[in-house]
């Protein structure tokens, strides 16, 4: 059942000499005639996800045909350790589908599997991997079927692409007379699971990686992604963003970076930007799996290498066009909670954001909602001369929430970025969603406009104030108590609008004495004849004499001693109630009150 979930080690990217951008060693599972194939113009990105050990990076290998920097768990550390522990990359080309043939005129396409891991302590890395896919290959142990980070996969599937494949794998582990009832029991059981995410129906293909045996099933796994590959709009217009996932160093060459190309074009001896660092550099050279191209753009895989830059100082980053990126230290964006996230939501709660590679603890400043409906829709686009009712606690039945979320640093991203949440320092055992909510970016601001920017914002929180008329001071005047503390600054109430409980409204006029009582100037008497011209109502009037009266009779009264009581109610003790309700916006230094 889906509903079921479940110390990153440090790794340089690559341990060994980059095949990009030197003569490789041919793997030996890999023909010799594959490593130099005719670039295509189209290529597209299948992410590799699932729990661990499910056989992803195996499956990846058999279905590659060119291996790249780190892939197939060449670093050192995860061959110790026997897991995936960094993104690894390879690629294959397929004949070009139907369906892409007015996307580009080859013969051929190019797939670039992004290999994810899948221990639960290495979720930044999966959610970083899956934000550069345009479908999502979700391998399956099919002897276990979903396990708690194949259940966070799907997650991350729902939010970063529209397309999911399942490769049903190790089929090879059933024994012969029991694996096709094995196989269409999982398979019904997966349907199940489905059902309620967003990939309902599912392509499912039994398949086997077969490590060091002949593999199973792999044309049929291929054929299935042909068949159901989408591109992604795509675009040469705007400023180049580029996803660096490995950084290192080529001797006698420069520094080598490789990643995706998220927005805009590159070419050789454009100056890009290192974000995070605000240094510019010179693109060299750039390769594409062992090919040098001279231009690069938009979904394109890419290895650009650049002169007299350390290596060590960047693991995972952004390479952009310089100033084409902002410094951010507070966002505003609609978030999507995600339905399997069973803990609370409030404001002042730490929770990790993922922004592609990166990912920073930030502080959630405020939640809101439109005043009118107390909802957010789908798609609403934030309006800062709007305002909207601050909420500190997002209910589980809400699906959208406005969040004003802080950076614990300030950083520099792409607008419009897309923003993962999460509890990432929760119990990594724990069989439960750690991922909380989504959304993109729409407004912002830097470190040094933080102030500014808050006090713009107009959220406000309703608050009410309850107090009781004391005394008739005239017959549109009244005194009244109970509502502030004696050294409460009645300045800032002043001209506030209060109601009556007998129905008159009026204007809170100041301070009477200093012990926190105030005076009342009643405008309206509730009964729609008018708003300047009458006061209170005879009734009100004959009510509060007769209370003065009542006074007068006690306080010339003998005294008898009485027990102890519970001080009266107000309809018990006959007074009038008078009510306050103003909106008090959280971000405001000035402190004032609107109504």
């Amino acid at each position: 059942n889906i509903s079921i979930f479940s110390s990153c080690c440090p790794s340089c990217p690559c341990c060994c000499p980059s095949p990009l951008f030197s003569s490789p060693t041919t793997p030996s599972q890999l023909p010799p005639a594959t490593l130099l194939p005719a670039m295509p113009t189209l290529n597209i990105n299948v992410g590799v996800l699932g729990h661990v050990d499910s056989g992803k990076t195996s499956l990846a290998k058999a279905m590659s045909t060119v291996a790249s920097t780190a892939s197939f768990d060449k670093n050192p550390q995860s061959k110790e350790r026997g897991i995936t522990l960094d993104l690894g990359f390879s690629s294959l080309t397929i004949p070009t589908p139907e369906g892409l043939k007015e996307s580009t005129d080859e013969n051929e396409v190019q797939l670039t599997l992004v290999d994810c891991p899948g221990h639960a302590s290495l979720i930044k890395t999966i959610i970083g991997g899956a934000q550069i896919i345009d479908l999502m290959l979700l391998v399956v142990d099919v002897t276990k079927g979903v396990q708690t980070q194949t259940a966070e996969c799907i997650v991350i599937g729902e939010i970063t692409c529209d397309v999911l494949i399942i490769a049903l794998n190790k089929i090879d582990m059933l024994s012969e007379d029991k694996r096709e009832a094995k196989i269409k029991k999982m398979v019904a059981r997966l349907n199940k699971t489905f059902e309620q995410t967003k990939f309902p129906n599912p392509t499912i293909i039994p398949v086997s990686a077969n490590p060091g045996g002949e593999p199973k099933n792999i044309d049929r796994l291929l054929e299935a992604i042909s068949s159901n590959l989408r591109v992604r709009e795509r675009s040469e217009d705007g400023a180049f963003l580029f996803a660096v996932d490995h950084c290192f160093p080529i001797k006698g060459q420069g520094t080598v970076m490789t990643g995706t190309i998220v927005s805009g074009c590159v070419k050789v001896n454009d100056e890009v930007e290192i974000a995070s660092m605000g240094i510019t550099k010179k693109v060299k050279s750039m390769q594409m799996y062992r090919k040098p191209v001279q231009f690069a753009s938009q979904g394109d895989r890419l290895g650009i290498c650049v002169t007299q830059f350390d290596s060590k100082l960047l693991e995972r980053g952004i390479l952009c066009t310089p100033n084409s990126l902002s410094p951010m230290k507070v966002i505003v964006c609609p978030m999507k909670r995600i339905k399997f996230y069973r803990g609370a939501v409030a404001v002042k709660d730490k929770l990790h954001v993922s922004v592609g590679h990166l990912t920073v603890l930030a502080t959630v400043l405020a939640m809101f909602t439109d005043p009118d409906t107390d909802v957010v829709r789908e798609g609403e686009v934030f309006n800062p001369q709007k305002e909207y009712r601050y909420v500190d606690k997002w209910a589980d039945d809400t699906s959208i929430m406005m969040c004003v979320i802080e950076f614990q640093r300030e950083v520099r991203l792409q607008p419009h970025a897309l923003a993962i949440l999460s509890h990432l320092d929760a119990d990594v055992h724990s069989n439960s969603c750690r991922l909380v909510c989504s959304g993109r970016f729409q407004e912002t601001c830097s470190e040094a406009d933080v102030n500014d920017f808050l006090a713009s914002l107009r959220i406000f929180k309703t608050k009410e104030r309850g107090g009781y008329v004391d005394r008739l001071h005239d017959e549109r005047t009244v005194i009244c108590d109970g509502m502030f503390k004696k050294e409460t600054n009645l300045d800032i109430f002043n001209g506030l609008r209060v109601v009556l409980s007998t129905g008159e409204s009026g204007c809170i006029s100041g301070a009477f004495g200093k012990s926190g009582k105030f005076k009342v100037m009643i405008d309206s008497n509730g009964t729609g004849e008018g708003t300047d011209t009458h006061g209170l109502k005879p009734e009100t009037i004959m009510r509060l004499e007769a209370k003065k009266q009542s006074k007068k009779e006690k306080k010339n009264a003998t005294p008898t001693p009485t027990l102890p009581s519970a001080p009266p109610s107000f309809e018990a003790s006959g007074r009038i109630q008078v009510m306050l309700t103003f909106k008090k916006f959280v971000f405001d230094q000035t402190h004032k009150l609107q109504q």
